[in-house]
Protein backbone atom coordinates (compact mmCIF):
# COMPACT_ATOMS: atom_id res chain seq x y z
CA UNK A 1 0.00 0.00 0.00
CA UNK A 2 1.38 3.57 -0.99
CA UNK A 3 0.46 6.80 0.87
CA UNK A 4 0.09 10.43 0.19
CA UNK A 5 -0.71 13.07 2.40
CA UNK A 6 -4.23 14.81 3.09
CA UNK A 7 -4.23 18.28 2.16
CA UNK A 8 -3.53 20.76 4.90
CA UNK A 9 -3.56 18.08 7.25
CA UNK A 10 -0.29 16.20 6.00
CA UNK A 11 -1.47 12.78 7.37
CA UNK A 12 -0.13 10.01 5.24
CA UNK A 13 -3.39 8.72 4.42
CA UNK A 14 -3.79 4.96 2.39
CA UNK A 15 -4.05 6.02 -1.31
CA UNK A 16 -6.79 3.11 -1.15
CA UNK A 17 -9.39 4.14 1.70
CA UNK A 18 -12.76 2.47 2.53
CA UNK A 19 -16.04 3.68 2.17
CA UNK A 20 -18.63 2.64 4.56
CA UNK A 21 -22.14 3.44 2.97
CA UNK A 22 -23.00 -0.34 2.35
CA UNK A 23 -21.75 -1.00 6.37
CA UNK A 24 -24.53 0.49 6.91
CA UNK A 25 -27.53 -2.22 5.73
CA UNK A 26 -29.47 0.61 4.25
CA UNK A 27 -29.70 1.63 0.66
CA UNK A 28 -27.22 -1.39 -0.62
CA UNK A 29 -28.79 -4.11 1.19
CA UNK A 30 -27.98 -5.86 4.25
CA UNK A 31 -24.49 -6.63 5.67
CA UNK A 32 -24.22 -8.41 8.86
CA UNK A 33 -22.47 -6.80 11.64
CA UNK A 34 -19.61 -9.91 11.71
CA UNK A 35 -19.37 -9.41 8.03
CA UNK A 36 -19.07 -5.76 8.67
CA UNK A 37 -16.29 -5.54 10.93
CA UNK A 38 -14.43 -8.38 9.49
CA UNK A 39 -14.30 -6.04 5.75
CA UNK A 40 -12.93 -3.59 8.58
CA UNK A 41 -10.07 -5.83 9.62
CA UNK A 42 -9.08 -7.40 6.07
CA UNK A 43 -8.87 -3.94 4.79
CA UNK A 44 -6.66 -2.65 7.12
CA UNK A 45 -4.76 -5.56 7.14
CA UNK A 46 -3.92 -4.86 3.86
CA UNK A 47 -2.50 -1.19 4.68
CA UNK A 48 -6.06 0.65 4.49
CA UNK A 49 -5.80 3.50 7.41
CA UNK A 50 -8.57 5.76 5.98
CA UNK A 51 -12.27 5.19 6.72
CA UNK A 52 -15.52 7.12 5.45
CA UNK A 53 -18.26 7.25 6.72
CA UNK A 54 -21.56 9.26 7.24
CA UNK A 55 -23.81 9.85 10.33
CA UNK A 56 -26.76 8.72 8.36
CA UNK A 57 -24.97 5.88 6.70
CA UNK A 58 -27.63 2.97 8.42
CA UNK A 59 -28.75 6.02 11.04
CA UNK A 60 -25.73 5.63 12.61
CA UNK A 61 -25.52 1.57 12.13
CA UNK A 62 -22.11 2.31 9.92
CA UNK A 63 -20.24 4.56 12.63
CA UNK A 64 -21.33 2.55 15.26
CA UNK A 65 -19.69 -0.43 13.59
CA UNK A 66 -16.84 1.37 12.87
CA UNK A 67 -16.75 2.46 17.12
CA UNK A 68 -16.75 -1.18 17.70
CA UNK A 69 -13.50 -1.91 15.00
CA UNK A 70 -11.54 0.89 16.25
CA UNK A 71 -11.74 -0.92 19.61
CA UNK A 72 -10.57 -4.16 18.65
CA UNK A 73 -7.76 -3.27 16.49
CA UNK A 74 -4.15 -1.66 17.28
CA UNK A 75 -3.76 0.10 14.22
CA UNK A 76 -3.43 3.88 13.46
CA UNK A 77 -6.70 4.32 11.63
CA UNK A 78 -8.01 7.99 10.28
CA UNK A 79 -11.86 8.00 10.35
CA UNK A 80 -13.86 10.74 8.37
CA UNK A 81 -17.36 11.25 8.97
CA UNK A 82 -20.30 13.85 7.76
CA UNK A 83 -23.17 16.02 8.62
CA UNK A 84 -26.14 17.58 7.40
CA UNK A 85 -27.78 15.25 5.41
CA UNK A 86 -30.20 14.72 8.51
CA UNK A 87 -34.04 15.41 8.58
CA UNK A 88 -34.65 19.32 9.29
CA UNK A 89 -37.79 20.32 11.40
CA UNK A 90 -39.51 21.95 8.78
CA UNK A 91 -37.69 20.43 6.10
CA UNK A 92 -35.70 23.88 5.67
CA UNK A 93 -31.95 22.92 5.82
CA UNK A 94 -30.48 26.49 6.02
CA UNK A 95 -32.88 27.53 8.16
CA UNK A 96 -32.63 24.39 10.79
CA UNK A 97 -29.08 23.83 10.54
CA UNK A 98 -27.01 26.11 13.57
CA UNK A 99 -24.19 25.99 15.23
CA UNK A 100 -25.70 24.20 17.75
CA UNK A 101 -27.39 21.31 15.95
CA UNK A 102 -24.17 20.80 14.36
CA UNK A 103 -22.71 20.45 17.79
CA UNK A 104 -25.15 17.98 18.55
CA UNK A 105 -24.74 15.78 15.85
CA UNK A 106 -20.76 15.92 16.09
CA UNK A 107 -21.37 14.98 19.69
CA UNK A 108 -23.63 11.96 18.35
CA UNK A 109 -20.74 10.63 15.99
CA UNK A 110 -17.72 10.71 18.80
CA UNK A 111 -20.21 8.50 20.48
CA UNK A 112 -21.08 6.40 17.74
CA UNK A 113 -17.27 5.59 17.00
CA UNK A 114 -16.05 5.79 20.17
CA UNK A 115 -13.17 8.68 19.86
CA UNK A 116 -12.45 11.92 21.53
CA UNK A 117 -11.86 14.09 18.24
CA UNK A 118 -13.43 13.19 14.60
CA UNK A 119 -10.03 13.25 12.40
CA UNK A 120 -11.95 14.90 9.36
CA UNK A 121 -15.87 16.22 9.86
CA UNK A 122 -17.00 17.09 6.16
CA UNK A 123 -20.56 18.77 5.43
CA UNK A 124 -22.40 15.93 3.78
CA UNK A 125 -23.84 17.42 0.14
CA UNK A 126 -25.27 20.59 1.62
CA UNK A 127 -27.11 23.27 -0.73
CA UNK A 128 -25.03 25.32 -2.92
CA UNK A 129 -26.08 28.70 -1.41
CA UNK A 130 -25.03 27.10 1.76
CA UNK A 131 -21.56 26.53 0.59
CA UNK A 132 -21.69 30.43 -0.64
CA UNK A 133 -22.93 32.32 2.70
CA UNK A 134 -19.66 31.23 4.50
CA UNK A 135 -21.36 30.86 7.40
CA UNK A 136 -21.18 26.59 7.67
CA UNK A 137 -17.13 27.69 7.01
CA UNK A 138 -17.36 29.02 10.07
CA UNK A 139 -19.57 26.53 12.28
CA UNK A 140 -16.96 23.79 11.57
CA UNK A 141 -14.17 26.33 12.44
CA UNK A 142 -15.83 26.30 16.08
CA UNK A 143 -15.99 22.68 16.43
CA UNK A 144 -12.49 22.61 15.67
CA UNK A 145 -11.53 25.09 17.63
CA UNK A 146 -13.71 23.58 20.36
CA UNK A 147 -11.55 20.55 20.08
CA UNK A 148 -14.42 18.14 18.46
CA UNK A 149 -12.49 17.83 15.40
CA UNK A 150 -9.34 17.78 14.00
CA UNK A 151 -9.73 18.91 10.40
CA UNK A 152 -12.89 19.64 8.21
CA UNK A 153 -13.68 19.24 4.63
CA UNK A 154 -16.96 18.97 2.70
CA UNK A 155 -18.50 16.52 0.27
CA UNK A 156 -19.65 18.40 -2.88
CA UNK A 157 -22.11 17.81 -5.72
CA UNK A 158 -20.01 19.50 -8.45
CA UNK A 159 -17.40 21.78 -9.54
CA UNK A 160 -18.53 25.05 -8.72
CA UNK A 161 -19.51 24.10 -4.76
CA UNK A 162 -15.80 22.44 -4.80
CA UNK A 163 -13.72 25.23 -6.21
CA UNK A 164 -16.13 27.78 -3.51
CA UNK A 165 -15.22 25.24 -0.98
CA UNK A 166 -11.35 24.78 -2.19
CA UNK A 167 -10.81 28.63 -1.45
CA UNK A 168 -11.02 28.66 2.38
CA UNK A 169 -8.05 28.25 4.14
CA UNK A 170 -9.33 25.67 6.51
CA UNK A 171 -10.91 23.09 3.69
CA UNK A 172 -8.43 20.25 4.33
CA UNK A 173 -10.27 17.95 1.96
CA UNK A 174 -13.30 17.94 -0.58
CA UNK A 175 -14.73 14.50 -1.04
CA UNK A 176 -16.64 14.48 -4.94
CA UNK A 177 -17.41 12.48 -7.12
CA UNK A 178 -14.42 11.09 -10.00
CA UNK A 179 -14.50 7.92 -12.11
CA UNK A 180 -14.15 7.08 -15.67
CA UNK A 181 -17.92 7.85 -16.33
CA UNK A 182 -17.31 11.56 -14.54
CA UNK A 183 -14.24 13.18 -16.17
CA UNK A 184 -15.79 17.03 -15.62
CA UNK A 185 -13.42 17.60 -12.80
CA UNK A 186 -10.12 16.77 -14.37
CA UNK A 187 -9.34 20.30 -16.05
CA UNK A 188 -9.82 22.69 -13.12
CA UNK A 189 -10.70 21.11 -10.06
CA UNK A 190 -8.12 18.72 -9.18
CA UNK A 191 -5.52 21.33 -9.65
CA UNK A 192 -7.12 24.28 -7.96
CA UNK A 193 -7.58 21.77 -4.89
CA UNK A 194 -3.86 20.90 -5.76
CA UNK A 195 -2.56 24.91 -5.83
CA UNK A 196 -4.68 25.25 -2.63
CA UNK A 197 -3.05 22.11 -0.68
CA UNK A 198 -6.57 20.57 -0.15
CA UNK A 199 -6.78 17.00 -0.40
CA UNK A 200 -9.03 14.98 -2.75
CA UNK A 201 -11.31 11.95 -1.42
CA UNK A 202 -12.72 10.52 -4.71
CA UNK A 203 -16.51 8.62 -4.32
CA UNK A 204 -18.38 6.79 -6.25
CA UNK A 205 -14.98 5.38 -7.67
CA UNK A 206 -16.95 2.34 -9.83
CA UNK A 207 -20.01 4.28 -10.25
CA UNK A 208 -22.02 1.97 -7.94
CA UNK A 209 -20.66 -1.12 -9.58
CA UNK A 210 -21.19 -0.68 -13.05
CA UNK A 211 -17.22 0.05 -13.84
CA UNK A 212 -16.92 -3.41 -12.68
CA UNK A 213 -18.22 -4.73 -15.70
CA UNK A 214 -20.24 -7.54 -13.95
CA UNK A 215 -23.75 -6.05 -15.00
CA UNK A 216 -26.15 -7.36 -17.76
CA UNK A 217 -28.53 -5.00 -19.11
CA UNK A 218 -32.13 -5.59 -17.71
CA UNK A 219 -30.34 -6.45 -14.25
CA UNK A 220 -33.11 -6.17 -11.53
CA UNK A 221 -31.52 -4.64 -7.90
CA UNK A 222 -33.65 -5.16 -4.54
CA UNK A 223 -36.13 -3.12 -4.40
CA UNK A 224 -34.35 -1.43 -0.99
CA UNK A 225 -31.42 -0.95 -3.06
CA UNK A 226 -30.29 2.70 -4.05
CA UNK A 227 -29.44 1.33 -7.82
CA UNK A 228 -33.26 0.29 -8.28
CA UNK A 229 -35.07 3.19 -6.04
CA UNK A 230 -32.54 6.41 -7.11
CA UNK A 231 -31.44 5.08 -10.72
CA UNK A 232 -33.20 8.13 -12.16
CA UNK A 233 -32.53 10.83 -9.43
CA UNK A 234 -36.10 10.14 -7.77
CA UNK A 235 -34.51 10.07 -4.02
CA UNK A 236 -31.73 12.46 -4.38
CA UNK A 237 -28.87 13.45 -7.11
CA UNK A 238 -28.38 11.42 -9.55
CA UNK A 239 -24.73 11.34 -9.98
CA UNK A 240 -24.87 9.29 -6.50
CA UNK A 241 -26.03 6.14 -7.98
CA UNK A 242 -24.45 5.20 -11.93
CA UNK A 243 -22.58 8.56 -11.48
CA UNK A 244 -25.33 10.01 -13.35
CA UNK A 245 -25.64 7.63 -15.89
CA UNK A 246 -28.44 5.85 -17.36
CA UNK A 247 -27.98 2.25 -16.14
CA UNK A 248 -28.63 0.68 -19.66
CA UNK A 249 -25.85 3.08 -21.11
CA UNK A 250 -23.45 2.57 -18.55
CA UNK A 251 -23.45 -0.99 -19.09
CA UNK A 252 -22.76 -0.08 -22.69
CA UNK A 253 -19.50 1.93 -21.64
CA UNK A 254 -18.21 -0.20 -19.70
CA UNK A 255 -17.84 -2.84 -22.31
CA UNK A 256 -16.17 0.24 -24.42
CA UNK A 257 -13.74 0.53 -21.31
CA UNK A 258 -12.94 -3.13 -20.89
CA UNK A 259 -11.68 -3.25 -24.78
CA UNK A 260 -9.86 -0.08 -23.94
CA UNK A 261 -8.37 -1.42 -20.67
CA UNK A 262 -7.79 -5.06 -21.38
CA UNK A 263 -8.26 -6.47 -18.04
CA UNK A 264 -7.13 -10.35 -17.42
CA UNK A 265 -6.50 -12.48 -14.70
CA UNK A 266 -4.09 -10.77 -12.85
CA UNK A 267 -5.82 -7.42 -12.88
CA UNK A 268 -9.60 -7.20 -12.93
CA UNK A 269 -11.66 -4.23 -14.74
CA UNK A 270 -12.57 -2.73 -11.64
CA UNK A 271 -9.10 -2.73 -10.42
CA UNK A 272 -8.02 -0.76 -13.31
CA UNK A 273 -11.17 2.04 -13.29
CA UNK A 274 -9.61 2.53 -9.60
CA UNK A 275 -5.92 2.83 -10.82
CA UNK A 276 -7.17 5.59 -13.35
CA UNK A 277 -7.95 7.36 -10.62
CA UNK A 278 -5.54 6.85 -8.80
CA UNK A 279 -3.25 7.99 -11.83
CA UNK A 280 -4.07 11.61 -11.43
CA UNK A 281 -1.82 12.68 -8.41
CA UNK A 282 -4.00 15.41 -7.44
CA UNK A 283 -5.96 12.99 -5.92
CA UNK A 284 -5.56 12.29 -2.29
CA UNK A 285 -7.49 8.20 -2.15
CA UNK A 286 -10.26 6.87 -3.28
CA UNK A 287 -12.74 5.32 -1.13
CA UNK A 288 -14.70 2.35 -2.71
CA UNK A 289 -16.88 0.63 -0.73
CA UNK A 290 -17.02 -3.39 0.22
CA UNK A 291 -19.42 -5.62 1.07
CA UNK A 292 -17.04 -9.47 0.82
CA UNK A 293 -13.62 -9.66 1.80
CA UNK A 294 -12.60 -10.54 -1.40
CA UNK A 295 -13.48 -7.01 -2.62
CA UNK A 296 -11.69 -5.79 0.43
CA UNK A 297 -9.05 -7.40 -1.04
CA UNK A 298 -8.45 -6.63 -4.64
CA UNK A 299 -9.38 -3.22 -3.57
CA UNK A 300 -6.56 -2.92 -1.65
CA UNK A 301 -4.22 -3.92 -4.30
CA UNK A 302 -5.33 -1.51 -6.38
CA UNK A 303 -2.31 0.44 -5.08
CA UNK A 304 0.16 -2.01 -6.47
CA UNK A 305 -1.11 -1.93 -9.93
CA UNK A 306 0.71 -0.52 -12.85
CA UNK A 307 -0.12 3.43 -14.09
CA UNK A 308 -2.58 3.42 -17.34
CA UNK A 309 -0.68 4.11 -20.69
CA UNK A 310 -0.68 7.59 -22.08
CA UNK A 311 -2.59 5.72 -24.50
CA UNK A 312 -5.10 4.25 -22.91
CA UNK A 313 -5.67 7.60 -21.17
CA UNK A 314 -5.97 9.30 -24.27
CA UNK A 315 -8.45 6.91 -25.51
CA UNK A 316 -10.70 6.86 -22.06
CA UNK A 317 -10.76 10.44 -22.64
CA UNK A 318 -12.17 10.39 -26.00
CA UNK A 319 -15.14 8.30 -25.27
CA UNK A 320 -15.77 10.50 -22.12
CA UNK A 321 -16.11 13.43 -23.99
CA UNK A 322 -17.78 12.08 -27.47
CA UNK A 323 -20.39 9.40 -25.60
CA UNK A 324 -20.30 9.32 -21.91
CA UNK A 325 -20.32 13.27 -20.89
CA UNK A 326 -23.42 14.04 -23.23
CA UNK A 327 -25.56 11.26 -21.13
CA UNK A 328 -24.59 11.94 -17.56
CA UNK A 329 -28.08 13.41 -14.89
CA UNK A 330 -27.81 15.52 -12.07
CA UNK A 331 -25.64 18.11 -10.05
CA UNK A 332 -22.19 18.16 -11.97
Amino acid sequence: MKYRKLGKTDTPVSEVGLGTWQLGSADWGVVDEREAIAILHKSVEQGVNFIDTADVYGGGISERIIGKFLKETRETVYVATKLGRKVSVRNDWMANFTLDVARKYTQESLRNLGVDAIFLQQWHCIPTDAFKSGEYFTILETLKREGLIRHWGCSVESVEEGLICAEHPGCASLQVIYNIFRQKLTDELLPRAARNRVGILARVPLASGLLAGKFKAGHQFAECDHRNYNADGQAFNAGETFAGVPFARGVEFAEQIRAILKPGREVSLAQLALRWILDHPEVTTIIPGATRLTQAESNAAVSGVPPLGREQHAALETLYREKIAPTIRGKY
